[in-house]
């Protein structure tokens, strides 16, 4: 296979991004540059912070070792500048005369403070999309409000919704940043349905992207029913967060391992499916309510609107939730999640997070995916895309960079000559 066919153009490709390294931020960029686009994170010459966060590759603390700036920075560029000095901010005006999207994080006042707001930026390039994600949006009551990944999750409500039965146990915040994520997503949503409105004619724009809105309105159920109805959901182990307690879908399986048994069946075909696995594991006699299966599998619809009204219907989705639990209860975890995967019920088993890569499904997949490192010698395995769409290749093109590993490649870019370059190193507006 020819490298233009193993390697061929991102979806994005073409696109510029300039991102201002910020851990509110990093997300977005990975996202547009796994994606093609050419995105250059501008830090400060002493290095973005999240440089020093752990882990580190081998347990080895060092700036250039950080598995955290590793992950969030991959197929970027990378250049530092002082954005403090005159200099500083006259090199990054020339950078954003050269892109598309500007990304930043900043605390809400910083921007103009540089003289770098979106004022500033458009005046350089017009039609330049600008996404600002601060805590609680521009506009905010609370501009100088702090803000962590868990108060993002805790004060939009998604912790509400997570956790257990047993309400003496706290609230459990998910894991992986996903408060930072979570905007990051509808950041880039943003930023690509206003390339396609600037593309077809429109302008650029500035896009307030709030963290606290963002986790707000993905709570899934949460806001709606207190919106609605004034009701409160309540936490329900592996499930999602209802007004009402639903029915437990977590099992242990003979392997020790729990799985999430899910959804029941929802059409005759996959009650017949479930009848017929449960048959083929002999576990039939084990279950008296095997007859309301077979009656699933001969109507022409289930109306699940009906449960708990129609005796019939009530019978047969409880009967497939039993059945799913039995056969849970009966065979190892991964045999019982590649025979729901084949009947088209949803089910997974519970991994702790180092387990995922090795699962046969993500690995069939693509998800673990080689990163060349050839300061170390050696790749490192990385967590893959996290969505693949047909027409749209994907692809970690580069590791993260190094501080200020494209400094003079992209400054270069920009016209400037070597004297420039050394004057630029002189001042302290780049590295030396």
């Amino acid at each position: 296979m020819s490298g233009e066919a193993a390697n061929p153009p991102g979806a994005l490709e073409g696109v510029r991004v300039i991102e201002i390294a910020h851990e509110r931020a990093c997300f977005a960029g990975k996202l547009l540059a796994d994606m093609g686009a050419d995105v250059i994170v501008v830090e400060p010459p002493a290095g973005s912070v999240t440089r020093q966060y752990e882990p580190f590759v081998d347990d080895q603390p060092d700036p250039e070792r950080s598995l955290y700036w590793w992950h969030y920075n991959t197929s970027k560029r990378g250049v530092s500048l002082d954005l403090g000095s005159e200099a500083g901010r006259e090199l990054f005006l020339r950078l954003v005369a050269t892109a598309d999207f500007v990304i930043e994080a900043e605390d809400p006042g910083r921007m103009a403070e540089l003289a770098l707001d979106y004022p500033d930026l458009a005046a350089v390039k017009p039609d330049l999309i600008v996404a600002s994600i601060t805590p609680y949006g521009r506009q905010t009551a609370l501009p100088d409000a702090q803000a962590t990944d868990l108060t993002v999750l805790a004060g939009g409500g998604p912790v509400w919704s997570c956790g257990y039965d047993d309400h003496t146990i706290p609230p459990v915040r998910g894991g992986g940043g996903q408060g930072f994520h979570t905007a990051c997503h509808y950041a880039v949503l943003s930023l690509l349905t206003a390339l396609l409105y600037r593309d077809a004619g429109g302008e650029g724009q500035h896009l307030d992207v709030s963290m606290h809105a963002a986790a707000n309105v993905t709570t899934e159920m949460a806001s709606y029913v207190w919106t609605v109805a004034q009701g409160t959901v309540q936490r329900q182990t592996g499930r999602h967060a209802m007004d009402i307690e639903t029915m437990p879908v977590q099992r242990r399986c003979t392997d020790g391992r729990y799985v999430t048994t899910g959804m029941p069946p929802r059409t005759p075909g996959e009650y017949a499916g479930l009848h017929g696995w449960l048959v083929d594991l002999g576990l039939e006699p084990k279950l008296p309510e095997a007859v309301f299966l077979q009656r699933g599998a001969e109507l022409e619809r289930i109306d699940f609107a009906l449960i708990g009204q129609d005796d019939e219907v009530t019978a047969i989705v409880a009967a497939g939730r039993e059945a799913l639990m039995l056969i849970a209860d009966s065979i190892p975890a991964y045999d019982f999640f590649i025979g729901a995967e084949r009947l088209g019920l949803t089910a997974g088993i519970i991994y702790a997070p180092e387990e995922v890569m090795e699962d046969p499904h993500f690995q069939d997949r693509g998800f673990p995916t080689e990163v060349e490192h050839p300061e170390l010698g050696r790749s490192l395995t990385y967590p893959g895309a996290p969505y693949r769409f047909e027409k749209s290749p994907w692809r970690i093109s580069r590791r993260a960079p190094r501080l200020g590993q494209h400094n003079e490649e992209v400054i270069r870019e920009l016209g400037a000559t070597d004297s420039e370059l050394e004057a630029l190193r002189g001042a302290g507006v780049i590295p030396a």
